[in-house]
């Protein structure tokens, strides 16, 4: 039976070519510097990383999906360290703001986009706002509401004041091998890394700002007035999201369909892109 995981080899393509084909541009927004990717041509895609991912992190679903014949566009997240973002005023409305911002900037009317967790509320807060700028929308991981528990709150509080990158704590590889490390399990070793690398580059206060502006977020009231056809797609294996969350949506909006992938966790964009890209192209295709 063929495996659902990619290879080192599919990995390290992936990596190639986006960082060689991709082109990469930068949008003076009213709040930051707005980096993006661009890669492929035909039916646009917008992706929306999560709270601690980037951009590259798509690399493997992109390159299927540009295969597939559809142009990918991923952006990251102000992070206020080199990008000129005031952190302590952004709120969540501007991150849709922002989106809005790039389509503009790229003259797209109208594209299909993708969320990825964090990125889902971004996508579901777009939709509602701006609703004649999208139009298939597919949300992994997603939920309109994740209140931090009380150590979550009281860390990001901490957090937020720290000049460090993910990557300079000694102890991250360790708890996210603790904590992650179950959901790679049939992958090489190197996917997990990848998933180290790109979180690691995020500067912790600013995933910690995005963790308390998201403690105060709740989008349930926005999900019956979005009417674009949704697919979500989850992990039977999530640990981060709770499958209640993701009922909120399903429940919520009126026109949701959700596919689980096993063995899977919160990252099939490691773990899974070619299951990923095999849902995708047909839905976004779909009339």
């Amino acid at each position: 039976m063929t495996s659902p995981h990619p290879t080192l080899e599919d990995l390290r393509t992936a990596q190639y070519r986006f960082d060689t084909e991709a082109m990469a541009g930068m949008l003076h927004t009213p709040r930051y510097r707005l980096r993006y990717f661009d890669w492929g041509q035909g039916q646009p895609v917008i992706f929306v990383h999560g709270m601690i991912d980037t951009t590259r992190s798509f690399c493997m679903q992109m390159q299927g999906m540009v295969e597939a014949g559809f142009r990918c566009i991923g952006y990251e997240l102000a992070n206020g360290t080199d990008d000129g973002a005031k952190l302590g005023v952004y709120e969540h409305p501007h991150f849709a703001e922002d989106l809005i911002a790039l389509l503009d900037h790229l003259k797209l009317p109208t594209v299909d986009i993708q969320g990825s967790s964090f990125g889902s509320t971004i996508t579901l807060s777009a939709l509602a706002r701006f609703p004649t700028r999208f139009h298939r929308v597919v949300l992994q991981g997603g939920f309109a509401r994740r209140p931090l528990i009380r150590i979550e709150r009281g860390l990001a509080r901490l957090g937020r004041y720290w000049p460090w990158r993910m990557n300079q704590l000694p102890i991250r590889p360790t708890a996210m091998r603790k904590l992650e490390g179950g959901q790679f399990v049939g992958c090489p070793p190197e996917i997990f890394e990848f998933l180290l690398e790109c979180s690691g580059t995020n500067p912790i206060r600013a995933a910690c700002r995005r963790a308390l502006i998201l403690d105060k977020t709740d989008l349930r009231p926005l999900l019956p007035g979005i009417r674009h056809p949704i697919l979500m797609i989850g992990g039977d294996r999530d640990g981060l999201v709770p499958r209640s969350a993701e009922a909120e949506v399903e429940t919520g909006a009126p026109n949701v369909k959700r596919i689980e992938f096993t063995p899977c966790g919160h990252y099939p964009q490691y773990t899974m892109p070619a299951p990923m890209t095999a849902a995708m192209v047909p839905f976004f295709r779909s009339e």
